[in-house]
């Protein structure tokens, strides 16, 4: 039965497909999703584990540190709240090319947190 939950870990690595094969072979995780860009570097990838799942992407400032991902319905009225309570804005909403809308934010010591309204899911997209 699919699940989707509303917290979701992300990684983003400096090679994200070897990743990806690293974390199946290694950890077990299955590949629900995978998208790259025109130049066959993987953009994101969504795997899942149990009723779990973990986002993952590549990118050029990769260090390896994880971050969380949280499913809020209204992106826009959240940013602001966070906004006002002085989180550092890493960018402010945007709508993705999927349509959903997302932003990023630090939180006083420093850890990144993304909030979006796409809710990944442990079931492959029936347009996949």
């Amino acid at each position: 039965m699919p699940h989707s939950p509303s917290i979701i870990p992300y990684f983003s690595y400096k090679d994200g497909k070897a990743a990806i094969a690293f974390l199946t072979k290694a950890f077990g995780l299955s590949v629900v999703q995978s998208y790259d860009d025109d130049n066959g570097v993987l953009q994101h990838a969504e795997l899942s584990h149990g009723n779990g799942v973990v986002m993952v992407g590549t990118a050029d400032t990769a260090k390896g540190s994880p971050g969380v991902y949280l499913v809020v319905e209204d992106v826009a009225a959240h940013f602001e709240t966070a906004k006002t309570a002085g989180a550092l804005i890493v960018y402010p909403p945007e709508q993705t090319e999927w349509g959903t809308w997302r932003y990023r934010a630090k939180d006083p010591e420093g850890h990144e947190w993304s909030f979006g309204n796409y809710a990944p899911s442990t079931a492959a997209p029936e347009w996949s």
